[in-house]
Formats: C-alpha cells, sequence, structure tokens
C-alpha cells in the first residue's frame, strides 16, 4: 500500500523555496540597523535635505493701528508762507538783475552801432568835408530787401547822372543858342536842389524803412517818389523854359546835330528814369503791403517820434510856460 500513499500530484522534488541559501541569508543576517534607525537623530542629519529658511522674521503680520497726521500749527503756515514769498522774492531778483543785464548789453549795442564812422558820401580822408550818413546795406538791411535797396540807389545815381548831363546839353543848347540863358541857368538849379533832395527826401526814407521797418518812413517815400515820378515825366516831355533837356525840346534845336544828339541821349536818360521809378514804385509797395504795415501805424510811430523828440519836447514846455505867464 506503500505504493498508494504517495501523491501522485506532488511535485518529485519537494522544494521549499524559502529554503534557498540566498533567501535564508538575507534573513538571518542581524536586522538592528533598520530597528536602531532613527529618522530624527543627529547621526543622520547630514543625510537630510535642509530647508531654505526666508529672511526675515517668523513673526506673523500685525497690523498697527493708524495714527492721524497732526495738524499744522499757524507758526508753521505762517513760516511755509514766508519762506514762499522769500523765494518769490529770490526769483524776482534774479529776473530783475537778467532784465537789467540785458538792457546794458542793448544799451552797448546800440552806442556801438552810434559810434560807427559815418562812410557816405565816400570823400579822401584829406577833404574837409567829412562824411554825413552811414550805409551798410549788408549789416543794416534785411537780406529780403538788399536787393530792392540797393535798385532804389543805383536809380537815385542814375538820377544825378541824367541831371548832371541835362545840364552838359542846356549848356551846349546854350552855346549855339544865347537866347537859351533861362534853360541853361535852370538846369543847374536842378542838378544842385533836386539830387540832394532826391536823397533826402525819397531815398533815405525808404533805407530807413526797410532798416527798421518803419510804417512812417514808407508812407513819406510813397508820397515824395510819386511827386518823383510827376517831375520825370515833366521832365521827359520837355517843356520849354523849364531847364530839361525833354523830347519837345528836341524839336526846337535845328541844324546843330552834335547838341541834338546830347539832349537825345538825355531825354533818353529821363525816359529810363521815368519807367524804373514806376517799376520800384510798385515793387515796394508790393513788399510794403507783406509787412503788415497801415496807415494807423504810421500816426502812431509818428507821434511816438514827435513826443521822444527832445527839441520838440523842450520847445512845447517852453511854449507852455510863456502862455501861462502871460496868463
Amino acid at each position: 500500500m506503500s505504493a498508494f500513499d504517495t501523491n501522485p500530484f506532488a511535485d518529485p522534488m519537494d522544494v521549499n523555496p524559502f529554503q534557498d541559501p540566498s533567501v535564508t541569508q538575507l534573513t538571518s543576517a542581524p536586522q538592528g540597523g533598520l530597528a536602531e534607525f532613527n529618522p530624527f537623530s543627529e547621526t543622520n542629519a547630514a543625510t537630510t535635505v535642509p530647508v531654505t529658511q526666508h529672511p526675515g522674521s517668523s513673526q506673523p503680520a500685525v497690523l498697527q493701528p493708524s495714527v492721524e497726521p497732526a495738524q499744522p500749527t499757524p507758526q508753521a503756515i505762517a513760516s511755509a508762507a514766508q519762506a514762499g514769498l522769500l523765494r518769490q522774492q529770490e526769483e524776482l531778483n534774479r529776473k530783475a538783475a537778467e532784465l537789467e543785464r540785458k538792457e546794458r548789453e542793448l544799451q552797448n549795442t546800440v552806442a556801438n552801432l552810434s559810434v560807427r564812422d559815418n562812410n557816405w558820401p565816400p570823400l579822401p580822408f584829406w577833404c574837409p568835408v567829412k562824411p554825413c550818413f552811414y550805409q551798410d546795406f549788408s549789416t543794416e538791411i534785411p537780406a529780403d530787401y538788399q536787393r530792392i535797396c540797393k535798385m532804389l540807389y543805383y536809380l537815385w545815381m542814375l538820377h544825378s547822372v541824367t541831371l548832371f548831363l541835362n545840364l552838359l546839353a542846356c549848356l551846349a543848347w546854350f552855346t549855339v543858342d544865347t537866347s537859351k540863358g533861362m534853360q541853361f541857368g535852370l538846369s543847374i538849379l536842378w542838378f544842385l536842389i533836386f539830387t540832394p533832395c532826391a536823397f533826402l527826401c525819397w531815398y533815405r526814407p525808404i533805407y530807413k524803412a526797410f532798416r527798421s521797418d518803419n510804417s512812417f518812413s514808407f508812407f513819406v517815400f510813397f508820397f515824395v517818389f510819386f511827386c518823383q515820378i510827376g517831375v520825370y515825366i515833366i521832365q521827359v516831355i520837355g517843356f520849354p523854359n523849364l531847364g530839361n533837356s525833354g523830347w519837345l525840346a528836341i524839336l526846337s534845336v535845328e541844324n546843330h546835330l552834335p547838341v541834338l544828339i546830347i539832349m537825345i541821349v538825355v531825354a533818353g536818360f529821363f525816359t529810363l528814369c521815368a519807367v524804373l521809378a514806376v517799376i520800384l514804385l510798385k515793387r515796394v509797395h508790393s513788399l510794403y503791403r507783406r509787412t503788415g504795415a497801415s496807415f494807423q501805424q504810421a500816426q502812431v510811430e509818428f507821434s511816438q517820434g514827435i513826443f521822444s523828440n527832445r527839441t520838440f519836447r523842450s520847445a512845447a514846455s517852453s511854449a507852455a510856460q510863456g502862455a501861462f505867464q502871460e496868463n
């Protein structure tokens, strides 16, 4: 029966897997290391990762009670106001000093301009008569007006040359016809009087107008230059016994070819002066309109110039005192 006592399903090699030498070696090893391991001991401190500590106090935030600002005292208010006034006073003093400095610079500039030596007319140094005016287009006249101002100056020069040629033509006419003595005498007056008068009455006003943008000088120029154009027309026509070698005067010259040629040249010069005068008058008027000047502004400038004139004020005060003493 022993053969029947065996388990037919049993493994012929009844092997216990836990009896394996490698397993029994581990199970039989001392367990003191795990039993004695304390994660909180100091011996394991080297193996722990330190926690980063943030700077600052770890105390919980505590809300401070709100404190209302103290009200300023009247003394503090007065002190602040006084300090503000002192700062304003210092600023005003600084601005006043700056204005005074600029005024001194302006006065020095005007003084330097006023002490410049006159350079017109250009006379030799040995001449006892000295120049009467200062004229410099590049320094006194704005760049936009220099060309037209020079053209007016050249017109005045042409005007002077024409009057001198007219004197020579009348002299030649007088040499061939002794009855033209009055013609020759008047031509001398034309040259001696109208040459400086043209310079003073219409060229210098337009020079001053362009230099200082003065409306009153513009009006003086327009009035006098319009009259000058009228004089040019009379000279071009050449009415008899007026001292002009115009086109009508040429018709009365007979059988004297040299005198006739000279008078034709002079009549052509008078015609050229009249044409150029009309053209320049229109150009100056267009420039004047662009400056924005007006008749009212000219009146204001005239009144300011009159009342700021020392001679006029002294004469007015003397007349007022005389009238007061009579009363």
